[in-house]
């Protein structure tokens, strides 16, 4: 069975999350690749952890507000979803670092497609961002698991 591992029994509600993770994945899609984007000439990346995050931090006089807020807090909350999702359609998730791990290998590839096909650059204080992210959004999610354990 498709939901055998989900965090509920009900399968209107599993079939609801997956059609809002489905939803949120092709939004995701878009913003990462396709939307406003240009091919970039060579390859770009950054593989010094807190790097970038330092410099949005301590030169944010530098950047105007839009940028700094998107490259911060952009990248946290656009990814709280994942956290909430994939603990509930798999409860193996639900541990921090079942959570964590997934996370680092899916926005890691992520991050290698955008520079791959030229479209972004692969940043590893992105991964480290999205990745804090998804775990807000497990913490987020966790009330409620244990408030409706397998209903």
């Amino acid at each position: 069975m498709l939901f055998r591992k989900a965090y509920s029994k009900n399968i209107g509600f599993n079939v609801t999350i997956m059609l809002l993770a489905l939803l949120y994945a092709s939004i995701m899609l878009n913003l990462l690749f396709l939307r406003d984007r240009y091919l970039m000439d060579g390859y770009a990346y950054n593989l010094v952890p807190f790097d970038t995050i330092e410099r949005y931090v301590v030169y944010r006089d530098h950047f105007n507000f839009d940028t700094w807020f998107k490259n911060l807090f952009g990248n946290l909350v656009l990814f709280i979803p994942i956290g909430m999702f994939l603990p509930l359609l798999n409860t193996r998730y639900k541990r921090s670092h079942m959570l964590v791990a997934a996370c680092i290998c899916l926005i890691g590839a992520v991050e290698l497609m955008q520079m791959l096909l030229k479209v972004g650059s692969f940043d590893i204080d992105d991964i480290i961002l999205n990745t804090a992210g998804a775990w807000i959004g497990l913490l987020l999610t966790r009330p409620f698991m244990r408030r409706g354990s397998r209903k």
